[in-house]
């Protein structure tokens, strides 16, 4: 598989929220039957996560290379043994899994790099010391070159420097949904990125700064309708992302 950025135009930000206690159950499952068997379809298993904020809420998300190839992954998958097999088991965990963000990388280089490990083998049960944080800038219009021009002038260092230089940079891809039987959120426009911590006292000591630096936050309200949102995620034992 090539690097996330080159490979991956097109992501899907997958949040599910579950019945509860249930969170664990889907994890166990997906992680031993929906992993290898979607990536072999073509997709790109980036990440899966707990949200640290949410018991009952299950993060997800998955790349593929462009819109026509993620149109016939998609069908093959969901139309095949694997997922026909233990759909009525997923399907039992959760009360709403159609909050869904498609997006793509901000320009060449905005995607994530190629992980620097393979991803844990099944029956791995360690979970990473990581973690993982997003932050979702809700638009009043899509993001434009002016908006990109003061995020690397002025936003991307002052989160440098309180210790949460952004990995990975997104937008919202408007294109129409070529797999309809899965919907996604549509009139909304994204600008996200993501942050990668090294253990879980990081985004503590993160969130404490970030309280306390509130120009950079500040800057960008002329282009928010709407609060910032920060996603706090464990990755899960056999996350590439973490």
């Amino acid at each position: 598989m090539s690097a996330l950025g080159s490979c991956c135009s097109v992501l899907e930000l997958r949040q599910y929220t579950l019945h509860p206690g249930q969170r664990d159950v889907l994890i166990s499952l997906f992680e031993q039957h929906f992993i290898e068997t979607q990536e072999a379809e073509g997709m790109h298993l980036i990440g899966q996560f707990r949200d640290e904020e949410k018991p009952d809420c299950f993060v997800w998300m998955r790349g593929f290379r462009d819109m026509e190839s993620r149109r016939d992954a998609l069908r093959s998958f969901y139309g095949g043994p694997v997922w026909k097999e233990h759909r009525n088991t997923a399907n039992a965990t959760m009360v709403d899994s159609d909050n869904v963000l498609l997006l793509r990388p901000v320009g060449e280089h905005g995607g994530l790099p190629h992980p620097s490990q393979p991803r844990p083998p099944f029956g791995t049960d360690v979970r990473p010391e990581s973690r993982v944080e997003l932050t979702l800038c809700y638009l009043k219009a899509p993001a434009d070159l002016t908006l990109l021009t003061h995020f690397e002038q002025h936003v991307r260092p002052a989160l440098g420097s309180i210790g949460a230089a952004p990995r990975a940079l997104y937008q919202t891809d408007a294109r129409e949904n070529t797999f309809p039987a899965l919907p996604v959120r549509t009139g909304e426009q994204v600008f996200a990125w993501l942050t990668v911590f090294p253990n879980r006292e990081h985004p503590h000591e993160h969130m404490r700064r970030r309280a306390e630096s509130a120009p950079w936050r500040e800057s960008l309200q002329p282009w928010l309708g709407a609060p910032l949102e920060h996603l706090s995620l464990a990755p899960t034992a056999r996350s590439e992302l973490r």
